[in-house]
């Protein structure tokens, strides 16, 4: 048996290890407060290429080469890749990394596309299928707003509740060594919808998303929000994130203490004008990358869970009327691969 299961939650029982983690981010970013834990701050926005959906695929494409770097290996010795990004077919992915030949399955899990891939990867070298397993993703700021908003000189005005997609990109190469930090398990999220239509309100639409697999994997783990050094969402943003705490404090479980959640993490809201905080799927996968799995390796925390949440909508379904439903898969990573068996001792 590759590991014990309930349903959509399940616990490895030889747990991958992050070999590699690297984070390219914008300059906004950079300008943030997390800036100096990015791997790679560009200046230039365009990347270097001539158009924005350029610009993507190159940030997606060094953030890959940093992880292989950064690991130490060549692509050839990658066995899979799961990466997607936002923009129509994923080609933001595809055209970045066309030219590794590592095999690739595409995924799409809108802004929780870096959890999805964490642990497809995960299981594919828990179960022996692989000993190098690499996943990315990547969000670029100009890209999501031709493709889910305005163009980009229309200048039209955002609500308080608005996000600022982030121009960054995130990837982790897993493998069958054993060293610390692990990926231990995880929970698969279903899709929730709560009726939401507003695609400037994202965090509310994305909220009961992460509170339904958060809730879902303490429950089948019989852990407690306090055993976590912090228990992370995606891109929920302050407003989001203020409908989180409330809806799971409404079930009897307080999760304010050790919530972070990288879409307000990314940004000065005050300085940087960036409304509810930052959204897209760099944005996730950069904070990670950059700061969280950083924080584990020098043992500043031993314990988190990454629940990165997405909404699994199109503007033209949104045009029509439609709700937005929205999904959030949820990974434990930690530098304790015995984490449940102290448990256990400690019970």
């Amino acid at each position: 048996m590759s590991g014990k299961s309930l349903r959509n939650t399940f616990i490895f029982s030889s747990p991958p290890s992050i070999k590699s983690a690297a984070s390219v981010v914008g300059g906004k970013e950079a300008e943030g407060p997390l800036g100096k834990y990015f791997d790679i701050c560009e200046e230039d926005s365009h990347f270097g290429e001539d158009s924005w959906e350029k610009a993507e695929s190159r940030l997606h494409k060094t953030a890959v080469q940093t992880a292989l770097k950064k690991a130490k290996i060549d692509a050839s010795e990658v066995n899979f890749m799961f990466a997607g990004d936002l923009i129509n077919q994923c080609t933001g992915t595809t055209y970045g990394i066309r030219d590794f030949n590592i095999p690739f399955l595409g995924i799409y899990g809108a802004c929780s596309t870096m959890a999805e891939g964490l642990l497809l990867s995960a299981m594919m070298v828990n179960s022996g299928y692989a000993k190098y397993s690499l996943n990315s993703t990547s969000s670029h700021f100009s890209t999501a707003e031709k493709q889910f908003r305005f163009p980009l000189s229309y200048g039209g005005q955002r609500t308080p509740s608005a996000q600022w997609t982030c121009t960054a990109s995130g990837a982790v190469i897993l493998s069958a060594e054993k060293s610390s930090p692990y990926v231990l398990g995880g929970t698969v999220g279903t899709i929730t919808d709560f009726g939401i239509t507003d695609a400037n309100n994202m965090g509310a639409a994305m909220a009961p998303a992460a509170a339904d697999t958060i809730t879902k994997h303490l429950e089948a783990t019989g852990t407690y929000p306090s055993d976590y050094d912090a228990i992370v969402t995606g891109d929920l943003g302050i407003v989001g994130s203020d409908i989180l705490c409330d809806i799971l404090l409404k079930e009897g479980t307080d999760i304010r203490n050790v919530h972070k959640d990288c879409g307000v993490m990314i940004f000065d809201g005050d300085q940087q004008d960036t409304h509810s905080g930052g959204s897209g799927c760099g944005c996730s996968a950069s904070v990670l990358c950059g700061y969280f799995i950083n924080k584990i390796k020098s043992g500043e925390i031993k314990n988190i869970l990454f629940a990165a949440t997405g909404a699994l909508m199109s503007p033209m379904m949104v045009q029509q009327g439609e709700s937005i439903p929205s999904i959030s898969h949820l990974v434990h990573i930690s530098s304790d691969k015995n984490f449940f068996k102290n448990k256990k001792t400690e019970n």
